[in-house]
This record gives structure tokens, sequence and C-alpha cells, in this order.
């Protein structure tokens, strides 16, 4: 759709099993001296962090730990982690988990390299300077937060999303390695499973997408269609694990170039006001902001259903487009995501806060029907 495109990406992205074995040569050979790994309590407690620093030390590499990382990273979480890499001495951070280390990773490394706060740097390239060396290892197969310029942290004090989309935070390396994401439960591999099909989605019906994207974003609704619900429904499918790595790797090249839409800025909203899972939002969200974009976008949809399995020969565009979100749909019903909002607490009385600040949102501004506050409050409706 668009004319005149750049494509940002990792400068090297390992994948596959046994990838992390391989992340450790990679950075010696940068030549860090101490990582700041910054994770999560869950992935400290099963041992997978002693596992990364372990292949840090046998690389020469020293190491400190953050675990605070909450689900939704907050402004605390940074700052907390900021403090530790500065007085560790560190030279560069290693992030190791979902998209919530992973982001949080990103807002510490871009405060190292630029200084202040990080809500200075809300909205697009921001930073004037580069951030500090960041390594992400990636345990989930869902937000590509591990290779893409975005980075979404919580402000506890106004209870947003703030949505932080700079240059600067795309990793150095990006290591999707499908040993590690066996463990994931059952209700985050749905979770992830579904953000990544949004990523994909939201990139394919941007006014940014590019050959290039569309590409990338079809490929991923292709393994997504294929091996999300054999991996929600046997974590120990090696296959499918790794199917959805490149899947959920393939939705991020797209979106970190098309953009996202509507879906991503209403989702940061409920995650920041209701503290709710990403992933389960934006499921829930999909279908109903698609029905919003189809009165611009009913072709591109059409292709959409094509891609998860449609038979769309002989039908219109408005036709397609009511297959693709019906197929969304069933999928998310098959992988166990509530019917609506209102199973996750959201309160009608919220909506007017709700869509003035997802029209702010950064994430936005890609989306085919710019939408207004009264539009945007219609479609929380619709998906209660």
């Amino acid at each position: 759709m668009s004319g005149n495109a750049k494509f940002m990406m990792p400068g090297m992205s390992l994948l596959g099993s046994g990838a992390l074995l391989d992340a450790g040569e990679e950075i010696r050979k940068l030549g860090y001296k101490k990582a700041l790994v910054v994770t999560d309590k869950p992935l400290v407690d099963i041992g997978l962090a002693a596992k990364v620093t372990d292949m840090l030390n046998q690389n020469g590499i020293n190491s400190a730990i953050y675990s605070g990382t909450q689900p939704n990273p907050t402004v605390t979480n940074v700052r907390e982690g900021l403090k530790l890499y500065t007085d560790s001495e560190c030279d560069c951070v290693v992030s190791l988990g979902g998209g919530s280390p992973h982001d949080c990773a990103k807002g510490i490394a871009l405060l190292a390299g630029n200084g202040g706060e990080i809500g200075d740097y809300e909205g697009v390239d921001k930073s004037a300077q580069p951030a500090a060396p960041l390594i992400a290892i990636n345990t989930t197969a869902g937000t590509a937060s591990e290779m893409t310029m975005f980075c979404i942290i919580t402000d506890e004090e106004r209870h947003i999303k703030m949505a932080i989309v700079d240059k600067h935070t795309t990793p150095l390396i990006a290591v999707n390695d499908p040993d590690l994401m066996m463990a994931m439960p059952k209700s985050l591999t749905a979770a992830t499973g579904m953000d990544a099909l949004t990523h994909a989605i939201e990139a394919y019906v941007s006014i940014n997408a590019t050959p290039i994207t569309d590409a990338c974003a079809i490929k991923a609704i292709n393994l997504i269609r294929d091996y999300l619900i054999r991996a929600v429904d046997d974590g120990l499918d090696k296959e499918a694990r790794e199917q959805m790595a490149y899947a959920e790797f393939l939705a991020g090249m797209a979106f970190n170039n098309a953009g996202l839409g509507l879906v991503h800025a209403m989702a940061h909203q409920l995650g920041g006001f209701y503290n709710l899972p990403h992933g389960v939002c934006n499921a829930i969200l999909l279908p109903h902001v698609e029905r919003y974009n189809s009165a611009k976008a009913a072709p591109r949809l059409k292709d959409v259903a094509e891609a998860l399995g449609r038979n769309v020969a002989g039908v219109t565009a408005e036709e397609g487009a009511s297959l693709a979100l019906e197929s969304i749909e069933v999928m998310a019903k098959r992988v166990g995501i509530p019917s609506g909002l209102s199973a996750l607490g959201v309160k009608r009385e919220d909506f007017p806060v709700l869509a003035s600040n997802a029209l702010k949102d950064a994430c936005g501004v890609t989306n085919p029907v710019q939408g207004s506050h009264d539009e945007i409050m219609e479609i929380f409706e619709q998906a209660m």
C-alpha cells in the first residue's frame, strides 16, 4: 500500500532448536564483559535464568539478574533495572522471557544510552542516541518483542500503557529456541499465539503494508492456522513449537515495518487500566476491530480468510471478510479465549477514558480506518 518503505529487524536472528547455545558465542564475539539479565521470577524459579547465566559464564561473560519484571512491565521496573545495570557496571543487557522482560529490558537499555525517564520516549523515535546493547532470548511464541522496535511500558500513575516505538530499542541479536518454549502453559500458549495472529492481520491491513510485509504476514497466518491448536493441545509437540516460533517471528517482521492498528491501541488501554493479559485482550478485540476495518479493507480481509483455510472462490470481498472474522472467532474459542471483555472485569463506565487514551496510542496510526472517540466506544461495547 505504501510507496516508500523501510524494513527493520535485528542484525542477527538465531532460530531453531539449540539456538541458545549459539547465542553465547555470538555475545562473546561482541566483546561484552558483564550482562544485566532481565527476566521474571517464574523463569528464575524454574531454573531457566540460571541456564542463561551459565551460558554467559561459559563464554567469559559475568552477569547480574533483575527478576522483578511484572507481567505488564512498569516505569518502576525500568527504574529498578537501570539502577542495577549502573550499580553492577554492566555493558550490555540480555532479556529472557516473553514480551514483558523484553519490553522492560528495552526500557532499561534505552535509558542507559540516553538518560532521563522512560516516559520521555513515549511516541515514535524520541531517542537521540543508541541504547545499550541488547540481546533478546525469547521463551514464548507471540509478542515478537525480541526482534521489534516496539516497547510497551505501563505508567502506574496514569494507568496507561505507553507505546514507545523507537529504532534504538531493536535488539542486536534475537534468539528463538523452541526448546525454551516447551514449558509454556496452555493459557500462555493460546494468548501469545493469538497475539501473533493479531500482529499478522493488523500488519496485513495496515496502510503501510508492502509486498515484503504482506509475504511475512500471510505466511505467519498460514503457520498459526496449522500449528497453534497443536501447540496448545500438546505443549511438548516440538514441531508445533518450532513452527509457532517461526510464525511469531514472521508476524513480528510484518508489524515491525507495516505497523499495528486499533486492536493494539485499544488492548494497550485495557492492559494498563486493568492489568490484563495483552494477548487475551487482542484476541477478544480482533474480530470486532476487523469488522470495523472491513469498510475499507474487505479485499485484504478476504485474503486473510483464505490464509486461514477458508474457500473464498467466487465470494465477494465483503463475504470473504465475514469468513475471516468467523475463522478468528472459531480459533479463539477453540484455544480457550474468553468470549468477551466482560469476562475480564471490564466496566462500561470506563469506556470514555479507554477510548480517549486509545486515540492517542501510537499503534493506531496505521489503521485503515481512523476511528473517532464514539466509534472506538462502540467497538468496546461490541466486544463486551
